[in-house]
């Protein structure tokens, strides 16, 4: 991933190109103006990879910032946020319910929700398994426990916004199947399934492009399973690995979109800095590269020369 960041970095200066990216303001009165350089974000932890990257070139243009992320759980992101921790930046999967935004309200903190990027739900087996392909609906009986499986299941932590996603695909409360289990992270996941054959993954996207050294060698001994939509109007028969192209022509059906959520009412400061840059042409180009699909496509500047 370093070399991805480094990769990044030149092309983006190399290009040269970066688009002000304007969000309008109402006039709310509350006082949680962000004017530190020193930020904290609180994000859901299977953002890690694209923000870690995202925060990398951002940091390299603007010299004079110095944001962190602390990275929790869906669940303990979004109770830092909510219980008036002083937090007014957070990442998540979801858009808040009407409940959230108004717990936030009554902490003077309206909240301004704006999406940068649209991830995928990746299912993983051992590069010895024959498995390729899965149905949504084989998915469901699954976890549901409605079918029989030597397979062994594996998540990420019990708090997650993949297991949130889960629960709301199959309709359950809780996954009481013996061989499904919850690790500690997505990390976890991919080095369990890279050591049992019998076993697979569910993890972020994002986690398997351009992994960190330290489970670098466990991705290489993972696959993705591609997964068929049988109740899909367009393609009902088709498979489809995450990628791209089939988040973009939504054929991949376990997708999730990746929002910022702002509690201030500056527009200026670094927190406001660095959701402006998430969203501009340079912030989404670092999501292009990372593999994920930006909600906005950056533009390309094509010079034609012709011979007089």
């Amino acid at each position: 991933m370093k070399n991805n960041l480094m990769l990044i970095l030149t092309s983006l200066i190399l290009l040269g190109i970066s688009q002000s990216c304007k969000r309008s303001t109402s006039s709310r009165n509350f006082n949680n103006v962000d004017t530190s350089q020193n930020v904290q974000f609180i994000s859901d932890e299977s953002f890690a990879p694209i923000l870690d990257q995202e925060l990398y070139v951002f940091k390299s243009v603007q010299t004079h910032a110095n944001p962190t992320i602390i990275y929790k759980s869906e669940n303990d992101a979004l109770k830092y946020l909510l219980t008036d921790s002083g937090a007014t930046f957070a990442f998540l999967s979801r858009n808040l319910t009407p409940d959230e935004l108004k717990t936030l309200k009554s902490h003077n903190l309206p909240a301004v929700v704006t999406k940068f990027a649209i991830d995928a739900i990746a299912l993983i087996v051992n590069d010895a398994s024959t498995d390729t392909t899965i149905t949504v609906g084989e998915i469901k009986e699954m976890l549901a426990g409605q079918i029989k499986t030597d397979k062994n299941i594996v998540f990420d932590n019990p708090n997650s916004s993949l297991v949130r996603y889960l629960k709301d695909l199959t309709g359950q409360k809780e996954f009481k199947q013996k061989n499904i289990y919850a690790l500690k992270s997505n990390k976890e996941v991919i080095e369990y399934v890279s050591k049992h054959p019998d076993a697979i993954g569910i993890t972020g996207f994002s986690w398997l492009n351009d992994p960190d050294a330290d489970y670098a060698d466990a991705a290489k001994k993972v696959k993705v399973v591609a997964v068929r939509d049988e109740n899909s109007k367009d393609a009902p028969n088709q498979y489809f690995t995450p990628s791209q192209t089939t988040l973009s022509l939504k054929q991949y059906p376990l997708i999730r979109e990746l929002y910022i959520v702002n509690c201030i009412s500056s527009s200026k400061g670094t927190g406001a800095e660095f959701e402006h840059f998430l969203v501009s042409d340079r912030g989404q180009r670092v999501i292009l590269r990372s593999g994920l699909l930006p909600v906005k496509l950056p533009g390309r500047d094509i010079i034609i020369h012709s011979k007089l």
